[in-house]
Formats: structure tokens, C-alpha cells, sequence
């Protein structure tokens, strides 16, 4: 279920009905792509249209009343007639009921579909009232308190006894797939993984582990870049859960021998968020991982990924070319997708034309073609990119070069009047000209069509609540390649830990860049095929920073602490 869809048709209902004109609709749903953020907040942040009209226009949409809930009496009975989580996903206030049905409050725009599982998953009728944000925020802390009241953890004892109402779930291992389905979309279950995903979002989780042991059943969170682990569910709901995740995401249920990959498509506590799922058959069943793509959450600008000004300004003037070979190094989980998706935001614009060859595409970005490679059916980067040649583009990206012919054909796009953005998985800047050359390509195409190379990594930055100075000792500052003169007295900084953080000291990721500009002497040592220490040496003299240079500036700047630096550079 895409945001854009419902999102769409609230704005299109505004703009047929005089409240928004076509030239704010578009800004809108610009800001709405680049962000993530929804159509009514997007729409009350630009003073477009009161939030009073909003409220009448929606509730006409849905067929529903407005309610003044800062004026109305809420019942302690029926508030706990929602789950707590259901209530903070969807940004609900229960403010009638009987036993056949529930009147539910919300500021957002609710779609058929939302409304279809909430009647199933509650087990009544449910009717809407809208009301505003700020009140229904109000209420959802004062009847569900904060994020932590209503933790998984702390529903898992609820949900064990619902478990055993519903009876057998379905926890054998020759199930038929009616049975699977069947404990697919049991309630319980459906609200267990729907909290499960609402926390993981609140959490700022990267991705979520669904891991089958003999004798547990785990499930883990990685946030900003480490791996946490929740209160384990009953082994026996493992398969219920991944059954259900299945459902959602599109897979065939009946088949556990074989990995799969799918998508979800989720409206959270008012924000689009899709996740990407990849299954994996082990010996205790099937482990699953989510990848969270939330794009309100990572940010895609440039001025938002933390470059310094001087990188940003150059790296700027690249995606700005019209034609050339740009890329972006880095192992997994260094931030290279989020730095190109910056990039082509950079450049999308109605008079260029962009396409994008990826595996898996991982943001939905309107006004950008983008394809999913597929190797099993040849769907190869280095045939996306020869019929991408036939399409017209200013702007190409691929997803990774990782053979010589992707890197042939690369090189002919940037030699026919492209710009190709693509990534190698290279442990430096230097690093990814040698491994082209390692490829075949002739050392003279690499050194007339490559403009530049950014290597990246991210970081853990210190929690802003518990940051806490200290002077490092010589030992220390020897470890990072500095001396006592070069530092002083300027203090480092660590995170003592806190609620904040989870005690874990960081709170969010920023990148760390080593930015390579081939200009004419870097041009001279690719034809003469200098190995990739030189080359290094010689962009140090004319001006590059390493990745470890730009993490010691973090570092003095008190944004992240010495041992994240020196773990990843």
C-alpha cells in the first residue's frame, strides 16, 4: 500500500475543490518525494490551506464528521478497546464504542485498505471522526504514554494468551498452505508484526532479524549501524510471523526451500516507509531481514550528508556535468546509495531525463525511471545499460560496476554525452581506478572519462544528551597518527550513555568522505598505470583528505568518537 496513492488522491480532492492551485499541487508532491514527509503536514508547513479546511475536506473525502476531541470526554473503558500499538502506528483515539463497533479519531487521511485490517485485526466495525494533529497527539500520550509503555516486550504475555484463545496457529512443519495462511492473518498475529515494525521505525532501525533457532526465536534491531536484540517472542510463533511477512510482502508462503525476495509497502504513524525482505532457509526454518527504507529518515540531500564544504562544493560541479563517470566507494553500509540518490535529486528536474539500472531499486523517486536488475533472467546491468543507450538519458546511474563489460559500456555512455553515476566496492578513493584497470579497460578511457571518486563510511555520532568532554592521553592520540602538539589541549568527546540512546553513547550516522579529483596530473599517472599508492600520494599533495584525516576533523569537531574512526578507516 503506497502513501503516494492516498496522498494523491487527498491532494487531487483539494485541488478540484479550488483549495490548492496546480503549481502549489506540484510543489507539494515535490516536497513529498524528496522528503517523505505527508501531503497534510506538507501541505499545513506551507500555509497552503488552514488546518480547519483540511480537516472539513478530509472528513468530506472519507465521509465522515469532524471532532473537536480537545472539547470531548474520552472514556478510560473505551480508549482501552485499541492496543496501544495500533494506536500510535496509525495515530488513533478510540472515542466511542459499543460491542459491535468502534469510533476511532485520527488526523490522517485513512485508506479502505487500513481501514479493511483494523476492522479484522479489532474484530468489530470501525468508523473514523477527524480531528486535529496537535490533540490527537495529545491524547495518544496521555491514554498510551511514550514509545516504551506499550513495548513489544511487554505485549508478548498479552499476546500468548490471545494465542491460546485463537488455538493451534499453526506450528508444525507439513502445514498446507491454507494453514499457513490461515495463521498468517490470525489476529494476534497481525498485531505482533505490525508493533514489531512500528518499533523498529521509532527506533530509527536500519533493518530488522527474524532469526528461527532450535530452541528460541530472536529478533533483533540494527540501529545506526549495531545490532539489538528484543524481547524473544515464543519459539512457537516463528513461523506464524514469518508466514505473515510473507503474506504482505508478496511471497509464496508454501515455499520454505527456496530464498525469496519481496516488498513492503506501509503507512507508519502518518509517513510512508517500505521495507525490503529477503528470506533464507535454514535449518530451523526460515530466517527473514527486513531492510527499512524509510526516506523521511535518511534525508536524501546533499547539504544533509555532512560533507565538508570544500567537498561539497566540488562534488557539486561533478553532478552538475554533462557528461563523465562519477563514483562512489565503499564497502556495504557505508552510505554509498544514500550519497547518488542525493546526487540525482540534485539533477531531477523536468528537462533531464534520468534512468537508473539497480539491485534492488531501494527508493521509489517520482520523475526517475528506475530498473530492478535480475540476473536470473539476464537482466544484467550491462544489458539495462545498452538499452538504456536507445532511451534517451542525460543522467545514468548503475547500481555497481562489477565486471569488465558494465565498465565498458559505462565508459561509452560517458563518451556519448552521459553522465553515469555507479559504485565499486573498493576500501579507497585510489583504490577504484586500479580496479578498473584491473578490469581491461584501457587506461586511457579511464583517465578521459572518469571526472571523480568519493570514498565514504559512516559513523556513529555522539548522542547530543549525555556528550561528555575528555582529554585523550599520548597513547590515544598516537593511535590516531597525531601528536600532543597538533592537539593541544582540545578535548575529545564520548557519550556517557543515557535513555536517549539506549545507553549506547551514539544516536544516529553521518558520513566521512575521502574525495579524489582526477584532474590532469592524476590523468598522467592512469595512462602511465601507476599502481594505486601513488595515485593516493599524488592526490594527498594536490589536496585530498583520506577518510581517516576527514574522521579526525569528526572527531575535534566532537561529532564522533576516536573508536568509530579508527573501526572504520
Amino acid at each position: 500500500m503506497s502513501d503516494t496513492t492516498h496522498s494523491d488522491q487527498l491532494l487531487q480532492h483539494l485541488l478540484d475543490h479550488g483549495y490548492v492551485t496546480a503549481t502549489q499541487a506540484e510543489d507539494v508532491m515535490d516536497e513529498h518525494t524528496r522528503t517523505g514527509r505527508s501531503i497534510r503536514t506538507i501541505l499545513l508547513d506551507m500555509d497552503i490551506i488552514s488546518e480547519d479546511s483540511l480537516m472539513e475536506q478530509q472528513a468530506l473525502l472519507m465521509g465522515v464528521r469532524v471532532l473537536d476531541l480537545e472539547h470531548f470526554s474520552v472514556e478510560t473503558d473505551v480508549v482501552r478497546q485499541l492496543p496501544g500499538s495500533l494506536a500510535r502506528m496509525y495515530n488513533l483515539i478510540p472515542v466511542n464504542a459499543d460491542p459491535m463497533s468502534l469510533e476511532l479519531a485520527t488526523c490522517e487521511f485513512i485508506t479502505p485498505e487500513i481501514m479493511d485490517e483494523l476492522r479484522f485485526v479489532l474484530g468489530k466495525d470501525v468508523t473514523f471522526v477527524v480531528s486535529k494533529e496537535r490533540e490527537i497527539k495529545d491524547h495518544l500520550l496521555k491514554y498510551f504514554g511514550d514509545d516504551s509503555t506499550d513495548s513489544v516486550g511487554s505485549m508478548l504475555s498479552e499476546l500468548e494468551n490471545e494465542l491460546e484463545d485463537a488455538g493451534d496457529i499453526g506450528t508444525g512443519t507439513n502445514l498446507t498452505e491454507e494453514d499457513l495462511a490461515s495463521s498468517a492473518n490470525a489476529a494476534p498475529v497481525i498485531r505482533f508484526v505490525n508493533l514489531v515494525l512500528y518499533q523498529a521505525v521509532q527506533d530509527r532501525a536500519s533493518d530488522i532479524h527474524f532469526e528461527p533457532f532450535e530452541h528460541e526465536f530472536k529478533i533483533r534491531y540494527r540501529v545506526d549501524g549495531a545490532l539489538y536484540e528484543m524481547a524473544p517472542p515464543p519459539k512457537h510463533l516463528a513461523l506464524p510471523v514469518i508466514s505473515r511477512i510473507k503474506v504482505i510482502s508478496g511471497l509464496d508462503i508454501s515455499e520454505r526451500r527456496l530464498p525469496q525476495d519481496g516488498r513492503i509497502q506501509l503507512n507508519i504513524a502518518g509517513r510512508p516507509v517500505d521495507f525490503r525482505v529477503s528470506t533464507l532457509p535454514t535449518q530451523f526454518g526460515e530466517s527473514v531481514v527486513l531492510r527499512v527504507l524509510d526516506q523521511s529518515a535518511v534525508g536524501l540531500e546533499l547539504e544533509r550528508l555532512g560533507m565538508p564544504d570544500d567537498v561539497y562544493e566540488n562534488f557539486t560541479e561533478d553532478i552538475l556535468m554533462p557528461n563523465g563517470i562519477i563514483l562512489v566507494t565503499g564497502p556495504t553500509g557505508s552510505g554509498k546509495t544514500t550519497t547518488l540518490y542525493a546526487a540525482l535529486g540534485r539533477r531531477n528536474e523536468v528537462g533531464v531525463k534520468i534512468l537508473t539500472a539497480e539491485e534492488p531499486v531501494e527508493y521509489d523517486i517520482d520523475g526517475i525511471v528506475q530498473v530492478n536488475a535480475n540476473h536470473r533472467i539476464g537482466l544484467t546491468f550491462a544489458s539495462i545499460l545498452r538499452a538504456y543507450l536507445r532511451q534517451d538519458p542525460d543522467v545514468i546511474l548503475v547500481g555497481e560496476i562489477r565486471d569488465m563489460e558494465t565498465a565498458q559500456i559505462s565508459i561509452q555512455a560517458s563518451l556519448t554525452g552521459h553522465l553515469v553515476f555507479s559504485t565499486l566496492h573498493t576500501n579507497d578513493s585510489a583504490g577504484a581506478i586500479t580496479r578498473l584497470i584491473d578490469m581491461d579497460v584501457e587506461p586511457f578511457l579511464v583517465a578521459s572519462t572518469l571526472q571523480s571518486v568519493m570514498g565514504t563510511r559512516l559513523v556513529r555520532t555522539i548522542c547530543k544528551d549525555c556528550k561528555t568532554p575528555f582529554v585523550p592521553d599520548d597513547l590515544q592520540i598516537k593511535s590516531l597518527g597525531l601528536t600532543r602538539d597538533s592537539v593541544g589541549d582540545r578535548p575529545f568527546y564520548v557519550g556517557a550513555g543515557c535513555d536517549e540512546c539506549n545507553k549506547t553513547g551514539y544516536h544516529g550516522r553521518r558520513g566521512i568522505y575521502e574525495y579524489l579529483k582526477v584532474t590532469d596530473p592524476i590523468r598522467n599517472l592512469i595512462t602511465e598505470r601507476r599502481p594505486t599508492v601513488v595515485i593516493r600520494d599524488r592526490a594527498r599533495e594536490l589536496g585530498m583528505r583520506t577518510l581517516r584525516e576527514d574522521g579526525i576533523r569528526c572527531i575535534l569537531d566532537g561529532v564522533t568518537t576516536m573508536e568509530e574512526v579508527i573501526k572504520y578507516t
